[in-house]
């Protein structure tokens, strides 16, 4: 089954959907480039369903990311959809021990931003992203810390500021 098929097929619930094309990915069916040229040029439902199903595919096998992967993901923080926002910050979170300083400091710019989001899932799945990063002990640190802290001063949902908090006990033991 392609991804049109997938898509188009009403009789299917949208966690299977997610999961027949994190499958397809996993056994390689499919290839990851394939699932992200298709989101790049699709409505922002599916989109959010390819970028879940890269979440889910990247919880249980990380290095199945690329660059372009990262670049794309990056790309889909800026999105307007709340939901391609959130299932992004999840996918960096998996995939942020993959990749160099340099490649991270652009995720994260567009995770601060995302921090100041009304919503709280978006800012619970930057929070979780964030997290991450900042568990990864690099010299990203010496802005990152101090940028967590300010943010969980003024965060009000107490699931989002347990996120950070735990990460940044974490980062500095």
């Amino acid at each position: 089954m392609q991804l049109n098929d997938i898509f188009q097929d009403k009789t299917l619930k949208q966690k299977t959907k997610v999961e027949m094309i994190s499958d397809l990915v996993m056994d390689k069916k499919m290839n990851l480039d394939e699932l992200i040229n298709f989101a790049g040029k699709t409505r922002e439902i599916e989109k959010a369903t390819c970028i879940e199903s890269i979440e889910f595919a990247t919880k249980k096998q990380a290095t199945i990311a690329t660059e372009k992967c990262l670049k794309f993901i990056t790309k889909s923080l800026t999105d307007n959809a709340p939901r391609v926002k959130w299932e992004s910050a999840k996918v960096i979170g998996n995939i942020a021990s993959l990749f160099s300083t340099n490649k991270l400091k652009p995720v994260i710019k567009e995770l601060l931003v995302n921090s100041e989001n009304k919503g709280t899932v978006v800012r619970w799945a930057t929070a979780y992203a964030l997290g991450e990063i900042v568990k990864l002990k690099t010299d990203l640190n010496k802005e990152l810390i101090p940028a967590i802290e300010s943010i969980c001063a003024r965060e009000g949902d107490t699931g989002v500021k347990k996120k950070y908090l735990e990460a940044l006990k974490k980062a500095k033991k």
